[in-house]
Parts: C-alpha cells; structure tokens; sequence
C-alpha cells in the first residue's frame, strides 16, 4: 500500500520552507496556452489520474525498468563508482509515485509552481543529493529532462487502455497526461536557464 502524502520522505508540497518559484501564474497560464491546454484537458487529465494512480507501482516499475537499463540514466542515481544507491531510488520512487497522482488532481497554483521549483532544484546541482543525503552525481543534464518526455508519456497508454474507456477517450487521457508532462519538464529546465527561461 502507498503512504500518505505526509509519511514520503522528502514529500514537502505546500511547506512554507520551499522557495517561491520565480515562474509567475501568469507565466504558467501562457505555456498551458503554448502547449495547447484546453478545459477538456483538465477533465481528461483528472480521468487519467483515476486510472494511473490505480496503477502507479506497476507503471512505475516500466519506468525504473526503463531508467536502469540504461547507464546514462542510472548514473544519476549511483555513486561516483557506478553503483546503483537502493535507499535513493526507493526514496525518489515514492514521490515520483505521489507526482503521477499530483499530476493529475492537484490545482495548478502558486503552491504547486513552488513545489516544481523544488523538484527542479533537485535535479540541478543547486539541490542535487541534497533532500537524499547521497552520494551521486551533481546534476541530471539538462537534456534528459525534455527527453525523458517521451517514454514518461508513451508507456502511459497500455494502462489508459485498462480503463475499459472508448479509444477517443483514451487518446484524450493520454494527450492532456503528455501536455502536462510537457509543462512540468518545461518548469524543471528554470534553473539550468536561469532569467533566460
């Protein structure tokens, strides 16, 4: 069974000790229209997190899959010496469980920006290693956090397609799931640009 949001190690969504985020509401509202976010997409979105988070340690389990047969990808989650740090990839496995789930139900507002600044930060070298306590590398590149779009979003649909709904819905569930992706790995890259996001 999940913990509670309150119980994940390094869950700090909506404490005061998060930084504000410096991209504005106003800033969030201009990329949701730059990536095509329409009202179907919210009711759409929130059908896919019934679905996902009924599902979240399975989908989860592609992902790790996916993320550990790759070297480049798991470096960032061992130590200087290439070894794979258990405790960390449980610890970031539990929020990236609760992320699925905020994805999809959680408002989209200053609370929410503020706690993608800190997932962001977590993955440059501002914070990175820092919430864990570990040992690893200093920051995930850049690069990986637009491409990891890709598999974050096509591995998605097989268990859209359990819901029982129509192919149409599907389609629907899976396009607001990869505009909301888009927007978050967008928000990530902040501090690698800095002012020049």
């Amino acid at each position: 069974m999940a913990d509670s949001p309150t119980t994940i190690p390094g869950y700090d969504y909506g404490a005061d000790t998060l930084a504000r985020s410096p991209v504005s509401t106003d800033d969030l509202d201009l990329l949701l229209q730059t990536v095509l976010f329409a009202d179907g997409d919210q009711a759409a979105l929130r059908q896919a997190g019934e679905v996902l988070s009924a599902h979240a340690d399975e989908l989860l389990d592609v992902w790790y899959d996916f993320v550990g047969s790759h070297d480049h990808l798991v470096a960032h989650f061992s130590t200087p010496d290439g070894e794979p740090i258990a405790d960390y990839l449980d610890r970031v496995r539990d929020r990236f469980r609760q992320w699925i789930i905020d994805t999809c139900s959680r408002p989209w507002d200053q609370i929410w920006l503020d706690y993608h600044h800190e997932i962001a930060l977590r993955h440059h070298k501002t914070k990175k290693n820092v919430t864990d306590g570990v040992d690893s590398t200093p920051q995930i590149p850049m690069r990986y956090l637009a491409a990891f779009i890709v598999p974050i979003t096509a591995t998605v649909r097989p268990f859209l397609e359990r819901s029982g709904a129509s192919t149409e819905a599907v389609d629907a569930m899976q396009q607001a799931w990869f505009k909301a992706v888009t927007v978050q790995a967008t928000l990530w890259c902040q501090p690698y640009a800095g002012a020049d996001w």
